[in-house]
């Protein structure tokens, strides 16, 4: 019998019907979101658009609380434009870039964890962490302290809705941290004392880290990305240190002008000038960022790696060189930057 998450994900029955949880129905959980709804801005709202796209391709993601804090009315949003995609038999269905680039940041995770741990506890920092649920959901992080930054209404509507999980109710799957553990910081990383914050929330600069910057850099101006690398650099002098990040370039910022701002064509070449090593970068599609999801050679993920990335248009259709890139930096005490 075929494993369900084997099967091609652009074929019935994953989203032949929008089925979400009774939890999402109650009256804490509603107010919750509908506060959302109402005073969040886009910005802010992009976390629960995220996690409607990890709930919608939760057969890869194997995100179980997702749905819960994306909320009714962005599952809905998100399988709305899957399943029109599905109906014009879309060679990419949406949300297939989050459900690659989400798989890829746990696979370099768990390799990181594996490479850094010692007897130590690691320290795995998510900037901009938003509704990420890794530190319930990766097993690799039991012995690792987790810390999640950001803006303190984020980090407060998510702690808010994941205390809705732990409600007694029938039939409802029992919530289980896997790190060992875990502090929110409630911190703008756009400012300058987000670094102290996290200091005081128990982050010791001198002990292995990995660092996620999953989704975030290009919401930031690229004064502020670069304050942030650069002061992840000047930390990597003091021990083991693996960075994990996406970057756009620049014909893909220009999907969303109200929204995205920093982008980066070679951060291949952009990191070791701040002080890292040993980069390596992927680009959707590639061996190690595909997870059997682009079955279709047409697809334009494939296209786009036959593209040289110095190219931003596509000199057969004239459409924009969209890229993500995914991004494995290192730093060691005996590299200085």
């Amino acid at each position: 019998m075929t494993n369900e998450a084997d099967r091609s994900p652009e074929a019935p029955p994953f989203w032949s019907e929008l089925k979400l949880p009774s939890l999402l129905y109650t009256e804490g959980v509603q107010k919750l979101h509908a506060a959302i709804e109402s005073e969040w801005d886009p910005l802010l709202r992009s976390a629960c658009q995220t996690a409607a796209g990890r709930a919608l391709w939760k057969h890869v993601t194997n995100d179980m609380l997702a749905e819960l804090l994306a909320g009714e009315t962005q599952l809905t949003r998100f399988y709305q434009k899957i399943q029109k995609d599905c109906f014009n038999q879309a060679r990419e269905v949406s949300g297939v870039i989050l459900a690659v680039r989400t798989l890829w940041f746990d696979s370099k995770l768990e390799a990181a964890v594996s490479l850094l741990n010692n007897q130590e506890v690691l320290q795995v920092v998510l900037l901009g962490a938003g509704m990420d649920t890794r530190a319930y959901r990766l097993n690799c992080l039991s012995n690792s302290h987790v810390f999640e930054v950001d803006f303190p209404q984020v980090l407060q509507m998510k702690a808010s809705l994941l205390q809705e999980a732990t409600v007694p109710r029938v039939e409802q799957q029992v919530m289980e941290m896997k790190a060992k553990m875990l502090s929110r910081v409630e911190a703008d990383i756009r400012g300058h004392d987000w670094l102290e914050k996290l200091k005081t929330s128990g982050f010791v600069p001198e002990k292995n880290t990995v660092w996620i910057l999953e989704g975030i850099l290009y919401y930031l101006s690229s004064c502020d990305a670069i304050h942030v690398l650069k002061t992840i650099a000047a930390y990597s002098t003091l021990t083991k240190t693996v960075v994990l990040a996406d970057f756009m370039n620049k014909p893909s910022t220009m999907l969303s002008n109200s929204t995205f701002q920093f982008y980066c064509d070679w951060p291949d070449e952009l990191l070791p000038s701040l002080g890292f090593s040993d980069v390596k970068l992927s680009q959707i599609g590639d061996p190690d960022a595909q997870f059997g999801l682009l079955n279709d050679p047409l697809n334009m993920f494939n296209k786009l790696r036959t593209i040289p990335r110095s190219v931003d248009v596509d000199p057969e259709n004239g459409t924009p060189c969209c890229r993500l890139y995914l991004v494995q930096a290192t730093g060691s005490p005996s590299r200085t930057s």
